[in-house]
C-alpha cells in the first residue's frame, strides 16, 4: 500500500512539474492545434499559410520580448501598439522628406526610446500606476500619429526601404528569421546575465531587491526603454513590409501581446516568465487566429476568444500561485 501511494504521489508530482513547465505545455498545445487544423483544412499545412502566419506574428513576437521583461519586473506597457504605429509613421514621413534610410530608421527608434523614458519616468519618478501611465502614453502616441498624417497611410516609400520586408530565406520571410535570432539572444541574455536577473528580483520582491543594493528605478526605466525600442523596431519592419506608414496599425496589439506573454508563463504579479515562453505564447495566439480565419469565424468573435484566452490564462496563473502557497 505504501509503495502504491508513494508511486501515485511520484506520478502526481511529475505531472505537476510538467504542467508548471509552461514551454512544454505550450509546445504540446501548438502541436495539437497543428494536427487538428491539418485534419480540418487541407490548406493549413501549405507553405503559403505558414508564411502568412510567420509574417503576421512578427510584430507581436518582437514586442513580446520587451513585454515579458516588463512583466517579470512587475510592470507592463499598454502603449506598445501606438508606439509601433507612431514609429511606422515617422520613418515613412522622414523617408518621403528625403532622409536616408539609416537616419530615418534611427529617428524612428529614438521615438521608441523617448516613449520608454516617458513611461519609465512616470512609473518610477512620479509613482503612477503602470496601467494609468501607459494608457495615457498609448493615447498620446496614437494621437500624434493621427495628427501627423490626418489619419491617412503614408505610402510611395523608396524601393530600397522595402528590401528587408520582401526578402525571404528558406521559403520564410527574413523578418521571421530576424525575430527568431532576437528571441534566442534575449532568452539567453535573460537567463544568464546579471542585469536581467535583477529584473526578476525586483518583480519577486521589490523591497528586498532595493535592500540588496539593486537600483530598482534604473532597472525599471531600462526595461521600459527596451520595450519602447522593440515596439519602434516592429513599426519600422512593418513599414518596410507594407511599404507605408500606418497610423492606425497595432490597434488591440497590446492585448494580444499581453495575452501571449501571460500564456507563456509570465505573471502580472512579476518575478516569472521567460522570453521563449512568451514567444511560444505568440505562436499559440497566432495559430488560434489563423485557425479561426480558415474556419471562417467572424473577426469580432476572434476578439472575444482572445479576451477569453487572456482571462483563463491569468486565472490559471493565480490558481497555481495559490496552490503553491
Amino acid at each position: 500500500m505504501t509503495i502504491s501511494v508513494s508511486s501515485e504521489r511520484g506520478h502526481a508530482g511529475l505531472l505537476e512539474r510538467i504542467a508548471r513547465t509552461r514551454e512544454l505545455t505550450l509546445l504540446a498545445l501548438i502541436m495539437a492545434i497543428i494536427v487538428a487544423m491539418s485534419l480540418a483544412s487541407p490548406h493549413f499545412l501549405s507553405v503559403a499559410n505558414f508564411r502568412a502566419i510567420s509574417i503576421g506574428m512578427t510584430p507581436n513576437a518582437i514586442i513580446v520580448i520587451g513585454m515579458a521583461i516588463l512583466l517579470a519586473s512587475g510592470g507592463f506597457d499598454l502603449s506598445v501598439g501606438s508606439v509601433m504605429a507612431l514609429s511606422s509613421t515617422v520613418v515613412a514621413l522622414l523617408l518621403l522628406a528625403g532622409w536616408s534610410t539609416p537616419t530615418a530608421v534611427l529617428a524612428a527608434l529614438l521615438v521608441g526610446t523617448a516613449a520608454g523614458l516617458v513611461n519609465g519616468g512616470l512609473v518610477t519618478g512620479f509613482g503612477i500606476n503602470p496601467l494609468v501611465a501607459t494608457l495615457g502614453t498609448m493615447s498620446i502616441a496614437r494621437g500624434i500619429a493621427l495628427v501627423m498624417t490626418e489619419g491617412f497611410s503614408v505610402s510611395s516609400l523608396p524601393a530600397g526601404f522595402g528590401a528587408a520586408g520582401r526578402a525571404s530565406l528558406a521559403g520564410l520571410p527574413v523578418l521571421f528569421w530576424v525575430t527568431i535570432v532576437m528571441v534566442v539572444t534575449f532568452d539567453l541574455a535573460v537567463r544568464h546575465t546579471a542585469f536581467f536577473r535583477q529584473v526578476y528580483f525586483i518583480g519577486a520582491n521589490e523591497r528586498a531587491a532595493a535592500l540588496s543594493g539593486i537600483a530598482v528605478n534604473r532597472v525599471r526605466v531600462v526595461a521600459y526603454v527596451i520595450t519602447g525600442i522593440l515596439a519602434s523596431l516592429a513599426g519600422v519592419l512593418l513599414a518596410s513590409r507594407l511599404m507605408s506608414g500606418t497610423p492606425t496599425a497595432g490597434n488591440g496589439l497590446e492585448l494580444q501581446v499581453l495575452a501571449a506573454a501571460v500564456i507563456g508563463g509570465a505573471s502580472l504579479k512579476g518575478g516569472e516568465g521567460t522570453i521563449l515562453g512568451a514567444f511560444l505564447g505568440v505562436v499559440f495566439v497566432a495559430l488560434i487566429n489563423n485557425a479561426m480565419t480558415m474556419l471562417a469565424v467572424s473577426v469580432y468573435w476572434q476578439m472575444i476568444i482572445i479576451g477569453l484566452v487572456l482571462v483563463v490564462a491569468v486565472a490559471l496563473d493565480m490558481l497555481m500561485r495559490r496552490r503553491a502557497r
